[in-house]
């Protein structure tokens, strides 16, 4: 990804229209949405379920395409992309976190950590080195060779946190990176996500029913009825 491209111009929705089918019906989740956010920026988006947060996770990362309008990315339309470019374009440019972590259990700790760069095809000695260092960053040195299944779900999100980071990615896309904690693990989780961010500037975009979680972000937004509105702390 070229990195010429203007902050307040690094992520641009315009227009945005989307909908389902359910059943004879019609379910409208956006109308003409429309959003700016500025490179390395940590954005909270916040909604009602059923608002569409991860929905517009989804759009962002190319994973689902909208009805009408186009979405920007640094200097890629993504939405202008066929299905196979999309989905290079999320594995070296986008990581993603999910609530329920995503690791494959017949992977190692250190296995599912390299993923990415494997995909990539840039797990160089160098990658790997910086992989290892991010290891042992979030505690788990020692576990490089353990299952998912015998880690925590503190450890499991730390290390799903690791691997979406592991290839420098421009944006990182987290759904409720902390709902399946507790809320000591939550903050410790929290604290990690923030101190990679600010090591690396990943922009990042965190769905999350928090506002205690949000606070910690530099952007608040508000999703409802298909529009975002920008909201204080």
């Amino acid at each position: 990804m070229k990195t010429d491209v203007p902050a307040a111009t690094f992520i641009t929705i315009q227009n945005i229209g989307k909908h389902y089918a359910e059943g004879d019906n019609q379910r409208t989740i956006f109308t003409d949405l429309n959003l700016d956010i500025h490179r390395g920026a940590f954005v909270a988006l916040l909604g009602q379920s059923g608002s569409g947060k991860s929905t517009l996770l989804n759009l962002l990362g190319g994973i689902d395409l909208p009805d009408r309008g186009q979405i920007r990315i640094g200097d890629q339309i993504i939405t202008e992309l066929t299905e196979v470019q999309r989905t290079q374009f999320r594995r070296r440019h986008i990581g993603f976190i999910f609530q329920f972590f995503n690791l494959i259990p017949t992977l190692t700790v250190e296995e599912n950590l390299l993923l990415p760069l494997e995909l990539n095809n840039i797990a160089t000695p160098d990658q790997r080195g910086h992989a290892l260092a991010l290891l042992h960053e979030i505690g788990l040195g020692a576990r490089q060779g353990s299952f998912p299944e015998r880690l925590s779900g503190g450890e499991q999100q730390r290390l799903a946190i690791a691997r979406a980071l592991v290839h420098r990615p421009a944006l990182v896309l987290a759904d409720e990176p902390t709902g399946n904690l507790d809320s000591a693990t939550g903050e410790r989780i929290l604290d990690l996500l923030l101190n990679l961010h600010q090591q690396v500037g990943t922009t990042i975009i965190m769905v999350t029913h928090s506002r205690e979680v949000a606070t910690r972000a530099d952007r608040l937004l508000y999703l409802d009825g298909g529009q975002i509105r920008e909201i204080g702390r």
